[in-house]
């Protein structure tokens, strides 16, 4: 015989732990549900292979965010069916979509399908896009409106990714990686070459470099150090920054870029660092970081929120 608390004259049963309630409880994973809109990840810059595997990084980390995420890579500049365009990957989205509807018009007791209910403003979108871009680029942004208007598949476009604490956590990150800043002020250790001043790069004109600025503040806080926004694509403008900083009393600078990585034209950070004579830390690229500001930015649009949806977005 046995008892509740295990067998009569043995040893105690291990039993399964209640779940732990309150607000430190782990929260319940959220799954994109059937029918939710396609997310599509606009890469900006020139179309490539490198940039494709970039994107697919990024696309896994937000699946893993948003586990059941149907995710596309577009190519704001892509014209070719390796490097397919935003308007040609929506028009595929609305295809497929448009085949869904026939076949349960054909049979509306099939239960594999979801059934896509409008809102309480419309019919749900059939998809999200998310430009790939740290800051606000009105050239880039400009010509995924367009596609996004051109199309038919009533998608809906989301706003870029930054500035969030995020992005200056990330830019933190590749700045140790690269021996130029501490990786935690809370470790009582020093780099030799941990810069005294950071030049935060990034490409768009003079709204990204707003932008940027509200990024910097928060990484200056991070590193104690200061740290100057100023445009990758405007001509000798690194250079006047890292002026800037060492008339103010810096002596080590170190170049950061405040960029994904696609957008900025190969070899183009590396010639600024030069000219500035600091060294360079890498792009943003895959960080986790990434990923979870494209899931959270394609859930506030879609209506569905990421499990570990990240928290802090500034308004601009």
């Amino acid at each position: 015989m046995s008892s509740s608390t295990g067998p009569e004259g043995g040893l105690p049963v291990r039993m399964p732990r209640p779940r732990k309630p309150g607000r430190h409880r782990r929260p319940e994973p959220v799954v994109a549900p059937e029918g939710a809109p396609a997310l599509v990840l606009a890469v900006p810059g020139v179309p490539s292979d490198a940039a494709r595997g970039l994107a697919e990084e990024i696309i896994s980390i937000a699946r893993s965010e948003l586990p059941g995420l149907d995710a596309r890579i577009a190519f704001v500049d892509g014209t070719e069916d390796a490097f397919p365009g935003v308007e040609a990957v929506l028009a595929q989205v609305a295809a497929e979509r448009a085949a869904r509807s026939a076949r349960r018009a054909q049979d509306p007791s099939a239960a594999e399908e979801a059934v896509e209910e409008p809102g309480p403003e419309g019919p749900a979108p059939s998809a999200v896009v998310v430009p790939l871009l740290a800051g606000p680029d009105a050239s880039v942004l400009g010509r995924i409106r367009e596609a996004v208007q051109n199309g038919e598949a009533g998608a809906e476009l989301t706003d870029v990714l930054g500035p969030h604490p995020l992005l200056a956590e990330a830019v933190h990150v590749r700045l140790s990686e690269a021996g130029l800043a501490r990786a935690d002020r809370a470790r009582l250790f020093t780099v030799a070459t941990a810069a005294d001043g950071i030049v935060l790069a990034t490409s768009g004109g003079a709204e990204a470099v707003q932008v940027a600025g509200i990024t910097g503040m928060l990484l200056a806080a991070r590193l104690a150090v200061p740290v100057l926004a100023a445009p990758l694509d405007e001509p000798g403008a690194i250079a006047r920054a890292a002026g800037e900083l060492k008339s103010a009393g810096s002596q080590q600078l170190a170049l950061a870029p405040c960029l994904i990585g696609p957008e900025a034209p190969e070899g183009l950070v590396e010639a600024a660092a030069q000219e500035a004579g600091c060294h360079a830390a890498e792009p943003l690229g895959a960080y986790p970081a990434v990923g979870k500001l494209v899931a959270s930015a394609y859930g506030a649009k879609a209506g569905i929120s990421p499990a570990n949806a990240p928290q802090g977005t500034m308004a601009r």
